[in-house]
């Protein structure tokens, strides 16, 4: 079986480090722990990867962060999906949200965007929202800052003392849904 993890976030240097691109940080831990390397795929993303578990268990992975903007991900991700033969059930999107706090994770199937535009270009581009999502805690902004500028800036300096332990749970969680299935994950990881 093969499984499509996809990390939310907008190309660059200047956005590598935003909460926006939280889920492209998920892809980077993956890629670092299993010591592979991304490369350019003509799907417009670049690409790793690797095998998950042993025997019968083991599990075929594709990370992919897009390298178009989060409003244009749906499109490269469809074409890697179509690529690859991966169904949509078997996607994980990896994604910053707003309205859970920061450092928090939480794990579901299918649902609403909740206004994120990286999903809603995955939904419009699949026809479907049957995908799953790690949801990665930012929090929101404090006093009248607007949401598309919190985003889009670099995690605080106490926010970054914690980062890594975030990242790297997240990963934990990415490996854990895909071997333990959905709800041991809930279990174990939404907090």
């Amino acid at each position: 079986m093969t499984w499509l993890v996809v990390g939310l976030g907008n190309p660059g240097d200047q956005y590598a480090a935003t909460r926006h691109n939280v889920g492209q940080m998920v892809i980077d831990e993956l890629v670092r722990r299993n010591t592979i390397k991304l490369s350019v795929h003509k799907s417009r993303s670049d690409i790793a990867a690797y095998k998950l578990g042993v025997g019968e268990n083991m599990q075929s992975i594709i990370l992919a962060k897009s390298k178009g903007y989060m409003n244009e991900t749906g499109g490269p991700i469809k074409a890697l999906a179509k690529f690859y033969s991966v169904e949509t059930n078997n996607i994980i999107a990896l994604h910053d949200e707003l309205d859970i706090e920061f450092a928090a994770i939480r794990t579901k199937f299918a649902g609403g965007d909740n206004g994120h535009n990286g999903l809603k270009s995955m939904t419009s581009a699949f026809g479907t929202a049957e995908y799953y999502r790690v949801r990665l805690g930012i929090g929101r902004p404090m006093g009248q800052q607007d949401p598309a500028d919190f985003v889009l800036k670099a995690f605080s300096k106490i926010e970054q003392k914690d980062l890594g332990e975030f990242i790297s749970r997240s990963a934990d969680v990415v490996e854990s849904l895909i071997n333990d299935g959905l709800e041991l994950t809930q279990t174990r990881y939404n907090s």
